[in-house]
């Protein structure tokens, strides 16, 4: 039986690479407009309103193409290595 309440996810490596490259330009964008990009990502994290993040550069749609779940799981799992 499998429990629902835990997910296990798998992220291939173009899907990392696109993850990244738009976390770079999300941050970029955020950062060129004045506002502190680690604060509003994670504003735009915990509460899923795009609004955290600029639509400078297109960024907020950009950021919005990523599943949430799977950005925290990559974040968490970079900082883990760093470890």
């Amino acid at each position: 039986m499998i429990d629902k309440g835990t997910m296990t996810f798998s992220l291939t490596d173009d899907k990392n690479d696109e993850m990244s490259n738009i976390m770079r330009d999300v941050y970029a964008a955020l950062k060129e407009k004045g506002y502190d990009p680690v604060n509003q990502i994670v504003g735009y994290i915990l509460s899923e309103d795009p609004t955290y993040i600029t639509n400078h550069k297109n960024a907020r749609s950009l950021i919005c193409k990523l599943d949430r779940d799977e950005l925290l799981q990559a974040l968490v799992k970079n900082y883990l290595k760093t470890l």
